[in-house]
């Protein structure tokens, strides 16, 4: 019985401090890429020792890795959790461009959104840790294409299969814009003008003005 005390209390150390080590890492990572998360370098801003991340994670790779694991829980934690209290379709669909939009803003990570901050370090390479972002933005934009056709099929949007397509991709673009530019110039303004040209861009495609109002909240 004592073992077992000693065991759990060491599991639940264990799980305390990686927990606090991947909130450092994925700081770090939104600013500094994944290319600049080390264990070394982590050590530094994390105040851990680099034998006892080493020993949480072995290697660089699984120290990535693992930072994108937990990155991708905090994006569907602010973004996705919250929009499903809408109902499937436009309003939910407005929902997660409004929390990305806020996500973003509010510097959840340092370095703004950090699909966007990493996937430049790992767009051209092969390998699990560019398969793992890969993923993580794949699923973001078919949920964004779960809720257009399901909109479409609602009738609350009015373009054939090519204009869905394209909706997508122009409030996608329009998030990524708005987080990068809003980092560049240090300035919300870009939130703002996101939020309006997306409500622009979905009144044309046929939805009702009065249910995307609320991006611009």
């Amino acid at each position: 019985m004592a073992q077992k005390v000693i065991q759990d209390g060491r599991r639940a150390r264990g799980d305390a401090t990686r927990r606090v080590v991947l909130s450092s890492a994925t700081d770090l990572a939104s600013v500094e890429g994944l290319d600049g998360l080390t264990i070394g370098r982590l050590a530094g801003s994390s105040g851990h020792s680099k034998s006892s991340i080493a020993t949480l994670f072995g290697s660089k790779e699984r120290l990535q890795l693992a930072t994108i694991a937990a990155a991708r829980e905090i994006f569907v934690d602010r973004i996705i959790v919250p929009a499903r209290d809408e109902p499937r379709g436009l309003s939910r669909l407005v929902a997660l461009l409004r929390h990305a939009l806020i996500y973003s803003r509010d510097r959840v990570f340092p370095g703004g959104c950090f699909f966007a901050a990493t996937a430049a370090d790992v767009d051209s390479k092969p390998g699990e840790v560019s398969d793992a972002i890969r993923s993580a933005t794949s699923a973001w934009y078919a949920y964004i294409d779960a809720q257009i056709a399901r909109a479409i099929e609602a009738d609350e949007l009015t373009v054939d299969e090519a204009g869905a397509e394209l909706l997508a991709f122009h409030l996608i673009a329009l998030y990524e814009e708005a987080n990068s530019r809003s980092l560049l110039m240090r300035d919300d303004r870009p939130y703002a003008l996101a939020a309006a040209a997306m409500t622009e861009r979905l009144i044309a495609a046929g939805a009702p003005s009065d249910l995307v109002v609320a991006l611009d909240s």
